[in-house]
């Protein structure tokens, strides 16, 4: 008890050391920056709540006149496929966040702990192939996917998503394990713990907060990169993810706009709150470390 009034004490006196003026300057900046972050939110949410007429009058109306939910109705209407193109979407994401997590965490170990002739080589190609584009490997790819025959399946879409996240998704981890003291592992070494169980009974439980990170990165970064893969290599409406289905639907003769913006936001309410879920394990996760209880 007396640590934690300490420690506040010690978040009092540093906030005291601003005068008022250099404090409102810092929440009027905190303030600009929020609104630039969130308004195009704000105005996507309020297009969504608009009738159609609405949006084209003018002058232009920020706040809807006679707003409504009635485009979150007609949406599902208007897209019978809108429910199984967001459980292929959260499918994908899930799928290749396992993928890369298996393959990552371990790797991102080795690199973090052991030394070994090309290491540095290796990183380096790994940091060069996650500055390519997918849009550059698309045509290999696509014949790469036609000769497993691949195509038109969940798989042509998991597997190159996961490809393309794994170099940064190392990178990152291993960033997070090199700060884990190496004295851990002489420790366990010293009490006769063989590299897999120390791997596993010591460093992954001090590890958690950063493979939680690297999920949640690797779980954004599945969800946003999946229009271009599945576009190129599935024609199937049971395979197709939220974004190409939106795209196949409102692209044909017009773009209703409030009914886009309704499905935008219901189509990223579900990875909304698995990444709030996720956030919520890592903050507990970052008063874990490596106390003996």
């Amino acid at each position: 008890m007396a640590r934690k009034f300490f420690k506040s004490s010690e978040t009092s006196i540093m906030i005291n050391r601003y005068s008022w003026r250099e404090l409102i300057g810092i929440y009027c900046g905190i303030a600009v920056f929020l609104f630039f972050m969130l308004a195009p939110f704000i105005e996507g949410f309020l297009v969504s709540l608009k009738p159609l007429a609405q949006l084209f009058s003018s002058p232009y109306s920020f706040w809807p006149e006679n707003g409504s939910f009635e485009a979150y109705r007609t949406m599902w209407i208007s897209v019978p496929s809108f429910g199984r193109y967001i459980f292929n979407s959260l499918l994908i994401s899930v799928v290749s966040t396992i993928i890369v997590l298996i393959l990552v965490v371990p790797a991102a170990y080795a690199f973090a702990r052991f030394r070994f002739k090309g290491m540095a080589l290796v990183l380096g190609a790994f940091l060069a192939v996650s500055m390519f584009s997918g849009a550059v490997l698309l045509i290999p790819l696509f014949r790469l996917m036609r000769t497993l025959g691949l195509l038109n399946t969940y798989y042509a879409m998991i597997v190159p998503g996961a490809a393309f996240l794994i170099p940064s998704a190392i990178w990152l981890l291993r960033t997070y394990m090199m700060r884990i003291p190496p004295e851990l592992n002489e420790a366990a070494y010293m009490d006769g713990a063989s590299q897999f169980y120390t791997f596993r009974r010591v460093i992954l439980p001090i590890a958690r907060p950063g493979i939680i990170v690297v999920a949640i990165m690797t779980f954004i970064g599945a969800y946003a990169q999946q229009f271009i893969f599945a576009l190129t290599f599935n024609s199937k409406t049971e395979y197709m993810p939220l974004p190409v289905g939106l795209f196949a639907y409102f692209g044909k003769q017009e773009v209703i706009w409030n009914e886009l913006m309704a499905a935008s936001f219901v189509g990223i309410a579900p990875a909304m709150v698995i990444i709030f879920f996720l956030q919520r394990y890592l903050v507990g996760g970052l008063t874990a470390g490596a106390i003996k209880e």
